[in-house]
């Protein structure tokens, strides 16, 4: 899998792409490099809407990942396109609402690669990731707790299913 057409594309997608989708990413970053599988992957963000186009992920998902070993300041914001949907093998997203919006964005014939992250992870409490953007520092703990869980999931997802 040297090739990049070879690798298995995923793009993580929430609202602005500063909290959710650029730790989600981080975090799936880091569990395929903890698995030494990092060369087959190419992995992004994106957000549904242009709020933030162009910027860095905010400082408290920064700060919170980086706490936990986890780099995403180099990340910018941008809003996922149809070209996304045509060229990744999966589009995660954080919750119903982006859902919905990635699914008015994809094209019919691509849309069966959206998922909702919450689906690959074990816990029954939360069907979503909450987006933290308007709370305290917690907020952005329990996101990237949820996003460790799921990502695990969804890494034994692909890793089962991918041809």
């Amino acid at each position: 899998m040297n090739q990049v057409t070879n690798k298995i594309k995923v793009i993580f997608i929430c609202m602005g792409n500063i909290c959710r989708s650029p730790s989600a990413q981080g975090v799936f970053e880091k569990h395929l490099t903890k698995n030494g599988l990092q060369e087959n992957f190419v992995i992004d963000s994106a957000g549904t809407h242009s709020y933030h186009v162009g910027g860095r992920p905010d400082s408290r998902s920064s700060k919170v990942a980086l706490d936990r070993g986890i780099d995403i300041q180099n990340q910018k914001a941008r809003k996922i396109s149809q070209e996304d949907c045509e060229e990744f093998d999966y589009i995660v997203v954080m919750d119903h609402a982006n859902h919905m919006n990635v699914k008015m964005i994809c094209p019919k014939q691509h849309q069966h690669k959206i998922h909702k992250i919450m689906r690959f992870s074990p816990s029954a409490k939360y069907t979503e990731v909450p987006d933290p953007y308007y709370g305290g520092e917690s907020g952005f703990e329990l996101v990237l707790d949820l996003l460790e869980n799921a990502s695990i999931g969804l890494l034994k997802h692909i890793q089962l299913t991918h041809d």
